[in-house]
């Protein structure tokens, strides 16, 4: 009979790292037609602070513009710019395989912090006086197999060039 060795992934503390909100056309962009244009990215990265604890921090970068008169994307003028590092100290214990410690820190360790990075934006947003921006939700299960396809899709071409 064999013992099966428990998991425990366990939160530390879950904080800001860095934050940052620039409206860089205000007051003008207050005077446009209110149809903005989001752009959103998501980047991932961790560090490990000793055998069973990582650092999880995740940068949003949120831009959106709106139209300054009737045309093309070249009339487009930048309302605001929002920038969020949100980060985690997580212990993981019981896994030993670097696959499995990858894709709990990739997965688990997300989807705990997004929420709280979607708050930091919402919040920003409208105390620049802007109207409510609600970031979607994200799957980061489905994010991180995305990843790995890409990544062996990658090791094809690289191994028949």
């Amino acid at each position: 009979m064999t013992q099966e060795t428990k998991v425990n992934f366990t939160v530390h503390n879950i904080y800001v790292k860095d934050i940052s909100f620039e409206a860089p056309n205000s007051p003008k962009v207050f005077t446009l037609d209110w149809k903005p244009k989001l752009e959103f990215e998501i980047q991932m990265g961790r560090t490990s602070l000793e055998e069973t604890l990582y650092e999880v921090a995740m940068s949003i970068t949120v831009t959106v513009a709106v139209e300054k008169t009737e045309g093309t994307d070249a009339d487009k003028m930048t309302a605001f710019l929002v920038e969020v590092k949100q980060a985690g100290i997580f212990m993981l214990e019981g896994v030993s395989d670097p696959q499995q410690i990858d894709y709990i820190l990739s997965t688990a360790a997300p989807t705990i912090l997004f929420p709280y990075a979607r708050q930091v934006i919402s919040n920003l947003v409208t105390q620049g006086g802007f109207p409510q921006l609600v970031v979607p939700p994200m799957n980061f299960d489905a994010m991180y197999q995305q990843h790995l396809a890409e990544k062996a899709s990658v090791g094809e071409v690289a191994a028949t060039a």
